[in-house]
């Protein structure tokens, strides 16, 4: 049977998601803790892949096993897994659901805390200008809604075929010092939400225009567009799927 698990962690003790060679990801520590409780090897697959640093407030995996789990595996699972991972439920799904491929949506924010707060330093970019436009970040994302090829937000050294998303909200939002940037596509590049940002940043601060936004991306070149902002601010927040 296959299941798909919802689940949220805190990025800041793990190399990303995916697994990689002597460092600690959250797939590592997912695939382990499963294993040891069902007592056999499973595969895990993510619907996406964060990077290190970054956060997920809701993500699902799914993994096959000939067993028919019940809730106590979720409490099970959370029993042995570390605090900063937590599993929300495990659901009974078809035998070719796909974590990554079925899901329909991806949803990120990036959060922005203006000033100095010491109860937020790993979930937020602190800084102290207290004078950005965010009226003509605004103005800049809406642009995003009227490209495909994303190219000039994503690491350079990547193995897609294609560099084509559609954005379908993109949008700034103040709620007293905390300066949220609210992203949704059907897929996201690597780094891409990163790069926004900071290329948005720059808008904000007046060191480009946003006609100079609009030439970044139709130029299809990462060096054209901003920094990549710090990962500690960046969560995964929303995953869809026709059938959950």
């Amino acid at each position: 049977m296959r299941y798909f698990l919802e689940l949220a962690y805190h990025g800041k003790n793990y190399y990303g998601w995916q697994v990689q060679p002597d460092v600690i990801s959250v797939q590592e520590k997912l695939t382990k803790s499963i294993s040891t409780i069902l007592r056999q090897e499973v595969t895990i697959v993510g619907a996406g892949r964060t990077d290190t640093g970054v956060h997920a407030s809701q993500m699902y995996a799914h993994f096959d096993v000939d067993l028919t789990l019940d809730d106590n595996f979720t409490y099970k699972l959370n029993a042995i897994l570390p605090n900063d991972i937590v599993i929300y439920r495990t659901i009974a799904v078809a035998e070719n659901a796909h974590a990554r491929f079925d899901a329909s949506s991806r949803s990120y924010e990036y959060k922005i805390w203006l000033g100095r707060n010491p109860f937020v330093l790993d979930t937020t970019w602190q800084l102290n200008y207290k004078n950005i436009d965010i009226e003509a970040m605004n103005t800049a994302a809406a642009l995003l809604y009227e490209y495909e090829d994303f190219e000039c937000f994503s690491k350079v050294k990547t193995d897609v075929r294609t560099f084509d998303c559609d954005v379908t909200h993109a949008k700034w939002v103040l709620k007293g010092n905390e300066l949220t940037f609210f992203i949704s596509a059907n897929r996201f590049l690597r780094n891409m939400v990163r790069a926004i940002v900071g290329t948005l940043l720059d808008v904000g601060l007046g060191k480009i225009s946003i006609d100079d936004f609009k030439a970044v991306i139709e130029s299809k070149n990462r060096s054209k567009a901003g920094v990549s902002v710090p990962a500690k601010g960046l969560f995964l927040t929303e995953v869809t799927y026709d059938y959950i």
